[in-house]
């Protein structure tokens, strides 16, 4: 702010003696005003052209006076205007190291690759659910719109990804345009963190086995889900309107979560009845995934379900009762007596 100010000054300053030079000239030597801007800018400049009229001493006494005030005022608009690009450029530089600090401090993230029209959207979702996320981008203009942490790179590239914290991720999804791109982020990726949740966005029917077989938990095609997302409004209007209540961020009264019964918790190794996870917190257990099972989820488990360590919950609810319960699944005995 300080070099701007300063260079605004200077500029000032500067048409303030074209303006008088402007204005002497057409007094001392009786000209007219084209005549006395010409004048004011050879004295400025300093080129030595010829004088459009005879200079008498008072003339010239002026003009050493311009050639002096104006040669020290340009002077100080070059250099103020130097300061203000390289104060633009310390700043920019300043904000990156700084970025670049605040990405390697994270753990436990998210990585988005790329950040197109689906890219767009995942990032508006994370924005909206409060996750810690990165995001890689080489697109320069993009990433000029993109606010939080952003890469510029390449996300096919093993820099890019170690830079955004790849081995303490939690999840990636990777949007590029090419499938070959995609595929080859999940190789990458999947090599630094063998337990990371990885996404891919496939562009054809054809790429679905080779994203899974380079490392992709799963991987989804737009042009798919559109369509099934179409005919379910189609088939099933009600149903397809009360999923979008439940998980639009947009206007959210309800979530869909999932939540992990740590090891040690109140949970662990308790009848589903026992848990009064009901009781407690009036969420809805709509299935449970078994820790031995990666695939295969209890839809509506029934009240004698064994809860052990490492299963996962998904429920359905307020976003404070699922608060609730996620203090449930990582608090342990001991922990609860002290409280």
């Amino acid at each position: 702010m300080f070099h701007k100010h300063r260079l605004l000054v200077a500029l000032i300053v500067f048409f303030v003696i074209v303006a008088t030079a402007i204005v002497g000239y057409m007094i001392f030597l009786d000209i007219g005003f084209i005549d006395a801007l010409y004048m004011t800018a050879i004295t400025l400049s300093t080129v030595g052209f010829s004088e459009v009229a005879e200079m008498n001493d008072q003339a010239k006494i002026f003009s050493i006076l311009v050639i002096m005030s104006g040669i020290g005022t340009i002077g100080f608009v070059v250099s103020s205007f130097a300061d203000v690009i390289s104060a633009g450029k310390f700043n920019q530089v300043r904000r990156q190291r700084k970025m670049k600090e605040t990405i390697a401090a994270l753990q436990d993230h998210y990585i988005v690759c790329g950040a197109g029209e689906t890219g767009q959207i995942i990032i508006r979702e994370l924005e909206a659910r409060g996750a810690l996320f990165v995001v890689i981008e080489n697109n320069p203009k993009v990433i000029e719109e993109l606010d939080g942490l952003v890469i510029e790179g390449d996300a096919t590239r093993e820099e890019s990804l170690l830079e955004a914290g790849v081995k303490k991720a939690r999840g990636l999804v990777t949007t590029l345009s090419k499938d070959a791109d995609n595929v080859y982020t999940v190789l990458t990726a999947r090599e630094h963190n063998p337990d990371m949740l990885i996404l891919a966005r496939s562009h054809d029917e054809y790429s679905y086995k080779k994203l899974r077989r380079a490392g992709a938990n799963n991987s989804v095609s737009p042009n798919e889900m559109g369509g099934k997302k179409l005919a379910s409004m189609l088939l099933r209007p009600s149903i397809s309107h009360f999923m979008d209540h439940v998980i639009d961020t947009a206007n959210i009264s309800l979530e869909m979560e999932e939540i992990d019964i740590q090891t040690g918790s109140i949970l662990c190794n308790t009848r589903l009845k026992d848990s009064k996870i009901a009781e407690h917190t009036g969420l809805v257990i709509l299935a449970l995934r078994k820790a031995d099972s990666k695939e295969t989820f209890i839809f509506n488990p029934k009240a004698n379900t064994l809860l052990e360590a490492k299963d996962k919950m998904i429920v359905i609810g307020e976003k404070e009762q699922i608060k609730l319960l996620e203090t449930m699944a990582k608090s342990t005995m001991s922990g609860t007596h002290e409280h």
